[in-house]
């Protein structure tokens, strides 16, 4: 469901109780986070309960499992997922009572008023780069606000309402919500068509992003035609990385910064992509005034971001991780990051597609983006907010992989996929679940699973 944006914002404050429909997710579980934390009453629905929904109600939050008209006694502001229905009886009743009902793009900037913004935005990397210039800036003695759409290790959290002028959040493009904010940094990590159920056409992307850079005072990209500051292993970057080296589990470069050496970065991350993320967070940082030597020391202390190459587990000699990959794009870059995490073993994956536009357009993509694995099972679309649709299945992608049929199965069963997945690991492979669905439960039975065959 599309709901406007109003045209004037007021802070969070003067919302009064405010309700969020779909807070078990990235995004609202954030804002809710950020808002009880300001000192706004808060209170949520959410479909399912999850680990997400326990920790909102250990922190003081009041969530419902399931949605019902009676959670809106007392409401005064209404925020909603995108994926929300429009006949969802809390959005009916908000509408029917004439409350105040936003998106969630306007309930986050409600939080940001008044206060020095740097909002990244691209098509991939965009929650990895918010979580390193968060975690680099915390080193550097910055008290910020921040909202990053999954949990990362390093901060233990993924949204905190912080005492200083800062904050850093991630702008989503999907569905347009980063046209709404104006941030005084903007970073935009790449532009790779997406999302064209909503843009309609890769030119109205394009143009979304040239907009968004429009709004902002300094643009950080690896394009000159869309940034003052550019970022990248290119000759002539603002922010130059170079001597890059991936080895194993982390990923090593050095710096320099208009013209000054500011040393060797180290990530204990493994792949190109998560260095030119470190990058951006680097100039943003720089464009903060920040200390450099503070921002490399606090690039080294990230751990990764949850469901971005996560390691899961390990049993019987196979490495489970999961992650978020789910356009072609992502699925290159992870593949390789996950082929020098397994050095010698294989590396087996399990990926599921999200959304069947993205399917129809980009599936023979992701099938050969997959073609870098050594096994790979395909589970069907998770369908989210669109409608299923017999002619777009998993098999769209998996007749696309470039590998000997025996080593590509297309299998929409979860328990046959599963059993699959555990007949074809060996010791010593890498076994990945990928994709942004619910794939992400897969991993831990997997782990299960390998502990007991361990156990014989």
């Amino acid at each position: 469901m599309r709901i406007p944006v109003p045209d004037v914002i007021p802070a969070a404050g003067d919302l009064g109780h405010v309700h969020l429909i779909g807070i078990g997710g990235a995004g609202l579980s954030g804002i809710a986070r950020l808002m009880h934390q300001a000192g706004v009453r808060v209170s949520g629905s959410d479909a399912y309960a999850s680990p997400v929904v326990d920790a909102l109600r250990s922190e003081g939050i009041e969530v419902h499992v399931g949605h019902d008209a009676a959670h809106l006694a007392g409401v005064d502001t209404v925020v909603a997922t995108t994926a929300v229905r429009e006949d969802n009886p809390e959005i009916v009743a908000a509408q029917a009572r004439g409350l105040r009902l936003w998106p969630r793009s306007a309930g986050l900037q409600s939080v940001l008023v008044d206060r020095t913004v740097v909002a990244v935005a691209g098509t991939h990397g965009k929650t990895t780069t918010t979580a390193m210039a968060t975690v680099a800036l915390q080193e550097a003695g910055l008290d910020l606000t921040f909202a990053i759409g999954a949990e990362v290790a390093t901060l233990g959290t993924n949204a905190h309402w912080g005492g200083g002028p800062v904050a850093v959040v991630e702008a989503d493009e999907s569905d347009g919500a980063f046209l709404v904010y104006t941030p005084d940094i903007a970073v935009i990590t790449n532009v790779d068509a997406d999302h064209l159920d909503h843009w309609g056409t890769e030119e109205a992307y394009e143009a979304a992003f040239a907009e968004f850079a429009r709004r902002a005072r300094v643009t950080i990209s690896d394009r000159p035609d869309l940034a003052e500051v550019t970022a990248g292993f290119f000759d002539g970057a603002t922010v130059r990385g170079h001597d890059l080296a991936i080895e194993g589990g982390t990923t090593r470069f050095r710096v320099e910064a208009r013209g000054e050496d500011l040393g060797t970065v180290e990530l204990a991350v493994p792949g190109r992509h998560y260095a030119q993320d470190a990058l951006y967070a680097l100039a943003a940082g720089l464009e903060l005034g920040a200390d450099p030597a503070a921002l490399v020391r606090g690039l080294a202390r990230h751990r990764g971001a949850k469901r971005r190459m996560e390691l899961v587990g390990e049993a019987d000699d196979v490495r489970v991780y999961d992650s978020y990959a789910h356009h072609p794009s992502e699925i290159r870059g992870d593949l390789e990051a996950a082929r020098s995490l397994a050095g010698d073993g294989r590396l087996v994956v399990c990926y599921q597609p999200h959304l069947v536009s993205r399917t129809r357009i980009f599936g023979a993509d992701m099938g050969a983006a997959l073609g870098a694995a050594d096994e790979v099972v395909v589970l069907d679309v998770y369908v989210a907010r669109e409608d299923p649709d017999a002619e777009v299945t998993g098999a769209t992608v998996a007749d696309a992989v470039p590998l000997p049929a025996e080593q590509v199965a297309f299998v929409p069963d979860r328990e046959r996929a599963l059993h699959r997945l555990l007949d074809r690991a060996r010791p010593g492979d890498l076994l990945l679940t990928l994709g942004a669905g619910d794939v992400t439960t897969l991993a831990p039975q997997l782990l299960a699973a390998l502990q007991e065959r361990a156990r014989g």
